[in-house]
C-alpha cells in the first residue's frame, strides 16, 4: 500500500573473533542484503536493523557465517 512503512527490527549479533576492520567487510556484506537498513560493527558484535518481512535472525547469522565467522544473537 502506498504511504505504509515496514517497521524495522534490530537485532544485536556477537561475532566472534571479529576485528574492526573485518567488522567494517561484515557490515558492508549485511548492507548490500536486501531489506537491511542498517549494520553496525563493534568489538566482537554487530547491530542490524532490519525488515523481519524480508530475513529472519538466523538469515542474518548465515550471512556473518558466509563471511567466515561465527556468530549467534545476543
Amino acid at each position: 500500500m502506498a504511504g505504509m512503512t515496514t517497521r524495522a527490527t534490530r537485532v544485536l549479533l556477537g561475532v566472534r573473533g571479529m576485528t574492526r576492520d573485518a567488522g567494517e567487510r561484515v557490515a558492508a556484506h549485511l548492507r548490500a542484503l536486501p531489506g537491511v537498513l542498517q549494520a553496525t560493527p563493534d568489538d566482537g558484535q554487530i547491530e542490524v536493523h532490519y525488515d523481519p518481512s524480508q530475513h529472519t535472525v538466523m538469515d542474518l547469522v548465515r550471512a556473518v557465517r558466509a563471511q567466515g565467522f561465527l556468530a549467534g544473537m545476543l
